[in-house]
């Protein structure tokens, strides 16, 4: 999982207003944080990405079935097509025939516009999901981040890992004399659990589920 540049936007803007404010930039202490390091080390963010490829492989598992069904439906209509035009039998059979035919298609053509939306509706779900733990987890790290600077009397806390719209590095140059993140990374890590790999949140719903769902249950 890795952070958007609209993220890493902010804290750009924040080292601009710093900057802007030449007296309090003079008289501040400034820290540094590698945020990269930080979001990726976070055990909750294996935690996500380990629930999100859980989600991924369950709607991958539908949709193939959505898939098979549409491939089944499609070589039945292609064998109740042959029958229709079989000249064997009474004109009377073959209208009968052709009805199923038409039937079967539309029956295609549902399980096409199926497909579609369940692909559409996936790619949501997970996208959701994504940004959901994304952004609880920036949450949870930005926090940190502030008591650590208020604890040190810091100012300023600039992202070393930070870009520019360019891809060009924000921060040129550091002497990682106050550098948080290794104490930060240590403190998001401590009581992680033994099996920081196994999804905990609940996935959920498409809209294909929620339809499919039987009536009563919750």
């Amino acid at each position: 999982m890795h952070m958007t540049k609209s993220f890493r936007g902010w804290l750009l803007v924040l080292l601009v207003l710093g900057l802007m404010s030449t007296s309090g930039f003079a008289q501040g202490r400034i820290a540094t944080v590698d945020l990269r390091k930080l979001f990726d080390g976070y055990w909750k963010t294996k935690q996500a990405d380990a629930a999100l490829k859980d989600r991924a492989a369950d709607l991958d598992k539908e949709y193939k079935g959505l898939r098979d069904e549409y491939a089944k439906s499609k070589e039945e209509l292609q064998k109740l097509l042959v029958s229709a035009n079989d000249q064997a039998v009474s004109q009377e059979e073959r209208d009968k025939r052709k009805k199923t035919a038409d039937a079967k298609l539309k029956e295609l053509k549902d399980t096409e516009e199926t497909i579609v939306q369940f692909e559409k509706s996936a790619r949501t779900t997970l996208d959701d999901q994504r940004r959901r733990m994304r952004d609880k987890i920036l949450e949870e790290i930005r926090n940190l981040v502030n008591v650590k600077a208020k604890t040190g009397a810091f100012t300023l806390v600039v992202d070393v890992a930070a870009e520019t719209a360019n891809n060009t590095p924000v921060v040129l140059y550091t002497n990682g004399e106050n550098d948080l993140t290794s104490g930060i990374l240590e403190q998001l890590n401590l009581g992680a659990p033994a099996d920081t790999g196994k999804a905990t949140e609940k996935p959920a719903e498409t809209s294909s589920e929620k339809t499919n769902k039987p009536a009563g249950k919750k």
